[in-house]
């Protein structure tokens, strides 16, 4: 395993993030813990979830996720081993959290977290990330920006200011941000350093070989402000194992039982994920490891998350980090993606 600095932290977090938020939806109890024992062998020491999860997000399925993970410590007792990370929801159209009304102002925060540390069985959070921005802008699959003049959101300077008081409450060790803009990103930064607030370490934003477009506002913040991407939905919700090509549609695979993950399934994006597969066969990997070794390489990924239905999935997944790509694979990479670039943003 390797192992990176998170920002400007003292923390060293693994390359390879263990997801989880499939635990609770498509897998029960017992496999995660499964998981969490293979990853944990693998010399993995950083678990990223969420309020939220498990994914598709439901009333009936709600905050089932951290519980799985609280119980996992109970049991195990070895909470002092991992990297812990959390997010708190934002607005959005979810009525069975917070009365239909979670922000990121000091009620939803303070509520969100404390549910969460009970949850986790924990005392503190080394990491807790604002899942995704409150104001309206462009993320979850929405390259362009559309400007809302209406749009009324909680101020950074408010978001920032409850978690000050939380990190100084001992609850949380550091901060991060999803599915942030470059704007946003910067504004965060500037504020945190003018006013001696946490300072961001890590933004979660989708990365992988059918997104490329961190590498467009983002990258370069990633580097300069040492705040490494965390990488989620490498595999494209498992497109780009190849799995789901000319049609074929697994026995409980995620496509396959939920209709709405189509982010990834536009006929260009189709296209793409084809070339890529052909590529990997061509110099003889396994296409999802190569598009993981892809991800896990590039210079502002700070932890690449991975997640599985089962161990078979998990342990090639893992596996990904002893990949180091060619240069002529990389090549070959690179020409798909200027054939066609950013085909499912």
């Amino acid at each position: 395993m390797q192992y990176r600095p998170l920002g400007k932290t003292d923390l060293s977090v693994s390359a390879i993030c263990l997801g989880t938020m499939t635990w609770g939806e498509q897998n029960t109890q017992e496999q995660a813990f499964e998981q969490i024992r293979l990853a944990k062998d693998a010399s993995v020491n950083f678990i990223d979830t969420a309020e939220m999860y498990p994914v598709p997000p439901r009333g009936e399925t709600y905050t089932r996720t951290e519980s799985i993970i609280g119980e996992y410590f109970k049991k195990y007792g070895d909470r002092q081993d991992w990297v812990l990370a959390s997010k708190v929801a934002g607005p959005g159209r979810m009525e069975h959290i917070r009365d239909g009304n979670p922000r990121l102002d000091r009620r939803n925060i303070t509520a969100a977290l404390e549910g969460s540390l009970k949850r986790l069985n924990t005392d503190y959070l080394d990491l807790y990330q604002l899942h995704w921005p409150d104001r309206k802008t462009n993320f979850f699959g929405v390259l362009g920006y559309q400007h809302d003049a209406s749009d009324e959101f909680v101020a950074i300077e408010e978001t920032l200011a409850v978690l000050d008081d939380l990190v100084k409450e001992g609850k949380i060790r550091h901060i991060g941000l999803s599915n942030e803009t470059p704007w946003g990103t910067q504004r965060f930064l500037h504020l945190a350093e003018t006013h001696g607030w946490p300072r961001a370490v890590s933004i979660q934003n989708p990365y992988n070989l059918l997104n490329r477009s961190f590498e467009v506002g983002l990258a370069e913040i990633a580097i300069r402000e040492q705040i490494g991407l965390l990488a989620y939905s490498p595999l494209a919700f498992g497109v780009l194992a190849g799995k789901y090509l000319d049609g074929a549609r697994p026995a409980e695979a995620r496509l396959t039982l939920f209709e709405r993950f189509q982010r990834y399934n536009n006929p260009q994006a189709v296209q793409a994920t084809a070339e890529y597969v052909k590529l990997a066969r061509e110099h003889g990997l396994d296409p999802a490891q190569m598009a993981l070794a892809y991800v896990t390489s590039r210079p502002f990924v700070t932890s690449n998350i991975i997640g599985a239905t089962n161990l078979q999935q998990l342990g090639s997944n893992l596996a990904s980090i002893d990949l180091q790509l060619s240069d002529e694979v990389i090549a070959g990479i690179e020409a798909i993606h200027i054939r066609q670039p950013n085909p499912a943003p």
